[in-house]
């Protein structure tokens, strides 16, 4: 019976009961049900299928390979270290919903049909908005409006692509099944077709692609301080694994994962605010997985899966850390922060090892992850994208590796003593430093460190990526000489007071380049609704003027993308997007 129960179930139904426990009973509870979904999924044969007919529909909820094995372990870690580290709150909502949508990004992992990834990509959207509206302010809420509004987006993009790419098919061979559909199956995205082009672009918005991504730094610096751990780790990581399911080798990802490694240097750079600085990071960090998701090759994907796994940790590591110094000093402004080492020594440690981390020192799990995507990317010729990577991995020293806890713990002293981390967040910290050393260890015997690594990637078997070994003298070499680099540019301008400094202010997305059109168009379509609305209020429900003042207000360039909001409207939009989706399916059926 319980093979039946897709992987993630448990956490989805346990979680229901959390409003109903108290102290220390919700706690074990909470901590015993990771264990019991990871005990769940691990006891799944390999290969194994859950399939069933629906209508003229063959669906399969559950389908277990080593790639889904691969998200599968990484999520159920990360779901309990998130778990360890907000066993101080007492807010129901947010550890409810956080449950939930571990839960469901699991499931989407197991997922071997289309219409049951869309269940859980909208199940993903709706749970993991309340740990943005649990941080209880304005912005928060006005933030998690939009959020709402661009993920469910994302999921109705992804349905009409779906029905769209289920009546395409030739009657006696139509299939949902969720399998490879553009790339190394020898058909190009621009030949896959439109249904097939829009489940790419529906992966495209959860992954952050550019012109795409500005939702991931509106809305993460704003969730709760567990919030945005559990956000960090879940949302764009099965953007990352539906990609490399179904357009693995489509070489446009190539070169729209080296833009997106690039970029979010230059944003983050210039940030004050330390948890977009990471937001931005995790930005470049997705790159990496995208462009070796493009590059398609057995030691590629691997190195997508490696990447996506030591990201999750390294990632959340960072994530804990500024989340510590904000729920001690009400802040994560590097303006406002400085010599908190003083006090927090813990937190400063486990930061510097999130740091060494993400910028793949040797030793450390970025290292190995980075070296199999590199290789990959200049083993199949593509020397602009490898270039590109090369810039980003010194600019990610910079600003995730030097920036984040150079501003925090040390700089100037901002004169604030807050007290040392509560002691589960200390904890979930320590667990996910080990984890980044450990994976990062030279295979000294089987069985530890790069090793276990490997053994549970996709290709672990494939005779090419047998050879790999990252600790080589060549990427050693490389590697130190690029972050020696990074490190002499940092202390060289900060000595010449050339490097930028940190200031309070707003930095302007390139959300800009739409949101004038989008403002002019606003204020033109209220003055005209001024005039109409009246005579149609009644037939649409009282949409009314207000809702053209909040869209105004929205695209409004006077602000960030976190100024104004679409309030009620989001939902009119959601739902005229769905009904244009049905629409199709009844026109093509």
């Amino acid at each position: 019976m319980l093979s039946s129960l897709p992987p993630g179930s448990l956490l989805v139904l346990g979680a229901l009961a959390v409003p109903l426990l108290k102290g220390h009973l919700r706690s074990l509870w909470m901590l015993a049900l990771p264990l019991l979904s990871y005990a769940h999924m691990d006891a799944l044969q390999p290969e194994h299928l859950g399939s069933f007919a629906l209508f003229d529909m063959v669906l399969t909820p559950v389908r277990v390979d080593p790639l889904s094995m691969v998200w599968g372990i990484v999520f159920h870690i990360a779901a309990l270290l998130s778990v360890i580290y907000a066993l101080h709150v007492k807010d129901w909502v947010q550890l409810t919903a956080g449950l939930m949508y571990s839960g469901a990004a699991i499931g989407a992992a197991f997922a071997g049909d289309l219409i049951t990834l869309f269940v859980y990509w909208e199940l993903t959207a709706i749970t993991s908005v309340f740990l943005i509206w649990a941080r209880q302010t304005e912005r928060a809420y006005r933030v998690g409006l939009r959020y709402l509004l661009i993920q469910v987006g994302s999921g109705v993009i992804l349905l009409a692509g779906v029905i769209l790419y289920y009546s395409g098919q030739p009657q006696a061979e139509r299939s949902l099944a969720f399998v490879q559909m553009a790339g190394n199956n020898g058909i190009s995205l621009a030949e896959a077709g439109l249904g097939v082009q829009l489940i790419f672009l529906a992966f495209g918005i959860k992954a952050a692609f550019p012109l795409l991504h500005n939702w991931l730094q509106d809305a993460y610096p704003e969730a709760t301080v567990v919030g945005t751990v559990f956000l960090s780790a879940f949302t764009t990581k099965l953007a990352i694994y539906a990609l490399a399911r179904t357009f693995a080798g489509e070489t446009s990802l190539v070169w729209i994962g080296a833009i997106m490694t690039v970029y979010p240097v230059f944003f983050a750079v210039v940030e004050n605010d330390l948890r977009k600085v990471l937001s931005f990071s995790l930005n470049n960090q997705l790159g990496f997985m995208v462009c070796a998701i493009g590059i398609g090759t057995p030691l590629a994907l691997n190195g997508a899966a490696a990447h996506a796994f030591c990201h999750i940790m390294y990632k959340s590591l960072l994530f804990m850390s500024m989340g510590a110094v904000l729920y001690r000093t009400g802040t994560a402004k590097a303006t406002e922060l400085g010599g908190l080492f003083r006090t927090m020594p813990w937190t400063t440690v486990f930061c510097l090892i999130g740091a060494a981390s993400i910028s793949a020192f040797p030793l450390f799990s970025g290292f190995v992850s980075k070296s199999l995507t590199m290789s990959a990317v200049a083993g199949a010729g593509f020397l602009i994208p490898w270039l590109m990577l090369l810039f980003a991995s010194a600019g990610v020293l910079e600003h995730s590796g030097i920036k984040i806890p150079y501003f925090a713990f040390f700089s100037h002293d901002s004169g604030k003593r807050p007290k040392e981390a509560p002691f589960n967040m200390l904890v979930a910290m320590g667990l996910a430093a080990f984890i980044c050393v450990a994976v990062g260890l030279p295979a000294f015997f089987p069985g530890f460190g790069f090793n276990w690594l490997y053994s549970i990637l996709p290709f672990a078997s494939d005779p090419y990526t047998m050879r790999y070994e990252p600790y080589t003298g060549d990427h050693i070499l490389t590697q130190m000489q690029l972050l020696m680099l990074a490190v002499f540019a940092f202390a060289l301008l900060q000595r010449l007071g050339a490097y930028p400094p940190e200031k309070r202010g707003i930095i302007l997305d390139t959300d800009i380049l739409y949101r004038k059109v989008g403002y002019g168009f606003a204020v033109w379509a209220g003055k005209v609704w001024s005039k109409v609305g009246p005579a149609l209020a009644g037939v649409v429900g009282g949409m009314g003027s207000r809702t053209f003042s909040r869209l105004e207000a929205a695209f409004s360039p006077r602000g960030t993308l976190a100024s104004g909001g679409l309030y009620n409207s989001m939902a009119v939009w959601t739902v005229v997007l769905l009904g244009l989706a049905l629409l199709v399916a009844f026109f093509i059926r």
